[in-house]
Order: structure tokens, then sequence, then C-alpha cells
């Protein structure tokens, strides 16, 4: 058996093995660039296993995380940027930095105050580079959570609604001034329109503590859940979708939600 420090050496050499010349052909061509993807899809795929309270698809799926971190390593450091052990150093030093009310003697009275220090800190650590409230989320984000984290940013600074009634109000607004432009034949401004409602919906989400991106997630997967349901029994009875009455699919279609009551 290895130790931990031994494993994570080991690990290592596998790395820069599999890039060295006569190691992995696909592996020596690949640059942080290229890799990108592979991250998302990675992290995506730990999202998958969390939610299907795998705990060997979890263990599985993180390892895969920690390959694409020493790949970028391995590739900082054979280009003389920085080694793993400069990773490992940084996070120690923002872990220990952004929590001084564990490592160090600062009080915090509740979740709001501690929120608040640690933004404080983050944009200390940026200096000048940060100099919006807004700034610091990720271009890349999907955007239901991009929208969600600049909301959630503008409103620790007092730009926010007063109550969850207010924002159901705008909700109702966005939905009216998009039903409005579908008579107008405008694309633009339909397209303009059909972005405020959603904002306004993310907006009604972090009101109500839900995040807007695991929301609609969430109701893709029931819904491919509730259309496979409807495509195997019509497949059972030799039947095509095309074939069906719209009521026959309904009848389908609210026969798939019980099941998942059940």
């Amino acid at each position: 058996m290895y130790s931990n420090t031994s494993r994570f050496d080991k690990l290592m050499e596998i790395m820069r093995r599999l890039r060295a010349p006569g190691g992995c052909p696909w592996d020596a061509e690949q640059t942080h660039e290229s890799l990108k993807r592979y991250l998302l899809e990675e992290a995506y795929e730990v999202i998958e296993a969390i939610d299907a309270s795998s705990t060997t698809m979890l263990k599985e799926e993180l390892g895969d995380i920690l390959l694409q971190v020493v790949f970028h390593a391995v590739i900082a450091e054979e280009r003389g940027d920085f080694a793993i052990n400069d990773i490992i150093d940084t996070l120690n030093d923002k872990l220990i930095r952004r929590h001084p009310h564990v490592f160090d003697d600062l009080k915090v009275n509740n979740i709001d105050e501690l929120i608040e220090n640690w933004e404080r800190i983050k944009k200390m650590e940026k200096g000048e580079a940060r100099k919006s409230v807004l700034s610091g989320v990720p271009a890349e984000l999907p955007a239901l959570l991009k929208a969600h984290k600049i909301t959630e940013k503008a409103a620790r600074v007092g730009f926010d609604w007063a109550d969850v009634d207010e924002v159901f109000a705008k909700v109702l607004e966005e939905l009216k001034e998009f039903e409005e432009t579908m008579f107008e034949e405008n694309q633009e401004r339909m397209e303009a329109e059909l972005g405020d409602l959603l904002f306004a919906i993310v907006n009604l989400g972090r009101f109500l503590s839900l995040n807007p991106e695991e929301a609609l997630r969430k109701t893709i997967v029931r819904f491919m859940k509730r259309f496979s349901h409807i495509e195997e029994t019509l497949h059972s009875a030799n039947k095509e979708m095309q074939e069906v009455s719209p009521k026959e699919i309904n009848r389908l279609w609210e026969e798939a939600k019980e099941l998942e009551k059940e």
C-alpha cells in the first residue's frame, strides 16, 4: 500500500510519463487550451454522480477532476510556469487568508457577515483589477448560473427588490411584455424580452433560495424520463409517436408523472 504522499507522487509520475517521449501521443499533444472542454465535462459528470447518490460514481468522477488538475500542473511544469506544489501552496495560503474567523481572531456573527468579509478579502486580493461589484464572475458560466451570481453580487450592496412579491410582479410584467412582442414579428425584440423574462425568473429563484441552473437541469432530466416512458410504451404497442393522437400522448405523459411519484 502507498502512503498518501507516495500515492500522489505516483500519480504525478504517471502523468509525466504519459507526456514524455515514448509515452501517449494524445496526452503529449494536449495544451491548457485543448483540455478546457474536458474539465467542463468532468465537472458536470461529478454533478451527475452526486444527483445519482452514487458514491462509486462520485469516487471515480472526482478522480477524473483530479486528473485534470494534475494534467494542467504537468503542462505548466514543463513550460517552467509553476509546479503542483505551487498550486497547493497557493491554495493553502488562500484558505487561511479567507478564513480569518477560523485561523485568526476575527469575529463574525452570522453568515451574511462571513460572506461580506469573504468578498472584501477577495477584492483586496485582486487589487485594482476588479473595480465593479459585478467583476469576478467567469464569462464561460452557463447563462442562468451567471445571472444568479450577478444578481447575488448586486443584492449584497443593496441593489435588490424589497420582497418576493415585488419580484413576482416583475416576472408577470416581463411575461406580459414578452407576450406583446410575439405579435410584432420582431425577432430581435422578442429575444430581448425573453432574456428579461428569464432574468426576472432567476431573481425570483434567488429570493426563494432556488438555483435556476439546478432547477432547469433537473426539469430536463424529468422531461427525458417522461419522454422515454412514452417512447417505450408506444414501442411495446408497435406504434410510432407520429401515429398517436395528442390526447393519448398527454395520457402517457401524465402516466409517467404518476410513476415518478411512486
